[in-house]
């Protein structure tokens, strides 16, 4: 027994480790991330959004739009498509398989007509079924394919594509109507050596749309939906931002991503292999790019904004989670050979690393520590100082990043009612008793699944967009 006891013991010098070790890693990114998005926004302000838009600079951009089972939210998100302030684009919608009646949605909602397209497959995917398209809508097209999963939709798409960059965003998004443009901005800076442009998420519960815009905006009423914007946040204006500046981003959101097409299709496009497609793809290509010694750069912007539904309750945030940490553990497997090895610099290095220690061995650490700090100081093994410490550092430093990443939104400026800032700061406190602990959780079930060989994507529902009255 007495050995058992020493083991726990040692388990807390562990646990305690690893926070402080974590502590100091976020604090670093804190203030990277603040550099970053202050450089940015003062680059961006030298940048005139007339100018892009008329100046004929802005390469033209394929929209792919991945869709299965969407009919609640899809004919929403095509006229947000459409509704774009870009002058050259198409939007290229991929009904994957859908076994509701998504395709008769879209067909009955914008007028669309079987049509004639000349495409060739550079990368495989499924058997497409028809290809339509309206008079009425010249820019939009949609595919109608055998289900194969996302990255086989998103293989359609790239065929279809006619441009020289593609944008990747899922069906139940909307983009912000000059997304686009701030998007296209490191492009036509680095017009050479830029493949791929990562925006930012931010949650749509509760906001007011109006023809595929959000037109107002507004904090969610549920709580999971409310836990997870202030999740959003910190992911993206602080993780984001901080790998961006180190030129070490290994993931791009799947929901608002602008890549080079060419880049693309000579990695194979999109990998069926994994449910984590969008850090598969984007780890490709830094080992395509690394090993063939070609010179390139990846970038965040974080007011290029893609606004997405969240899960509003467990069992679906449940799901959700448990498959995005599969699909993580899925893409660092296949891409083993990268971690921690020189010859990859600061992406097998510090990337890889970064997303081993954090999210692969991190979760189980901080889960087991749940158990054995609290035990071992209630049998008197450690001491209150050690408890303490514990605490501070899951919960206070916590609460302390959250806060943190709230004041780059509010250098952003995406979210400006005072109200709404002290909501979400208080949403940096709840989230830290419960939901933190369930998204460990979720990690380590994931872990599970990847283990044990789990394949299935799992049920995502969908509601409607909150409507706005024309008159408000």
């Amino acid at each position: 027994m007495e050995s058992i006891w020493t083991i726990l013991v040692w388990g807390n010098g562990l646990v305690l480790g690893f926070l402080i070790i974590q502590s100091g890693i976020n604090l670093a990114q804190l203030g990277l991330a603040f550099l970053e998005v202050r450089h940015h926004t003062h680059r961006a302000a030298r940048t005139d959004p007339w100018w892009l838009l008329t100046s004929e600079v802005a390469l033209p951009i394929s929209m792919l739009v991945p869709a299965h089972n969407e009919a609640e939210t899809i004919v929403e998100n095509i006229r947000s498509m459409l509704a774009l302030h870009y002058p050259d684009f198409e939007v290229i919608v991929v009904n994957d398989g859908s076994t509701d009646n998504t395709m008769q949605v879209i067909i009955d909602g914008l007028g669309l007509a079987p049509i004639e397209r000349v495409w060739h497959e550079e990368v495989p995917h499924g058997e497409v079924r028809g290809i339509y398209g309206s008079k009425e809508y010249p820019r939009l097209i949609v595919v109608d394919k055998v289900n194969g999963g996302k990255a086989d939709a998103l293989n359609a798409g790239i065929n279809l594509s006619r441009y020289p960059l593609f944008c990747a965003v899922d069906a139940d998004s909307l983009l912000d109507h000059d997304s686009l443009l701030g998007a296209m901005r490191p492009f036509i800076e680095e017009p050479e050596e830029m493949i791929a442009v990562g925006g930012r998420l931010c949650v749509v519960n509760g906001c007011k749309v109006r023809a595929g815009q959000v037109v107002e905006y507004r904090l969610p009423k549920q709580l999971f939906p409310l836990l997870q914007g202030i999740e959003y946040i910190r992911a993206f204006l602080i993780a984001r931002s901080a790998w961006s500046r180190l030129n070490a981003m290994l993931i791009i959101s799947g929901a608002f991503g602008l890549f080079k097409r060419s880049a693309t299709v000579k990695v194979g496009g999109y990998s069926h292999d994994t449910v984590g497609e969008d850090m598969e793809i984007v780890v490709k290509l830094h080992r395509n790019y690394i090993e063939n010694n070609i010179p390139y750069q990846m970038r965040f912007v974080p007011d290029s904004v893609c606004w997405t539904q969240t899960p509003q309750s467990y069992s679906v945030l449940a799901r959700q989670r448990t498959r995005w940490q599969r699909g993580m553990l899925q893409t660092i497997w296949k891409h083993r050979s990268m971690l921690l090895n020189p010859g990859y610099g600061r992406i097998g290095v510090l990337g890889m690393g970064y997303f081993f220690l954090m999210d692969v061995i991190g979760p189980i650490i901080e889960f087991v520590g749940y158990f054995v700090v609290p035990v071992t100081w209630y049998a008197d093994r450690v001491s209150t100082e050690f408890f303490i410490a514990y605490a501070a550092l899951t919960i206070t430093y916590g609460i302390f990043i959250s806060t943190g990443s709230l004041l780059l939104e509010m250098l952003i400026s995406r979210t400006v009612r005072a109200r709404d800032i002290a909501m979400m700061t208080l949403c940096a406190v709840v989230e830290n008793f419960g939901y933190r602990q369930w998204n460990n959780w979720w990690r380590v079930e994931g872990f599970w699944h990847f283990l044990t060989g789990r394949k299935e994507w799992g049920k995502m529902t969908r509601t409607q967009f909150r409507k706005s009255n024309p008159e408000e």
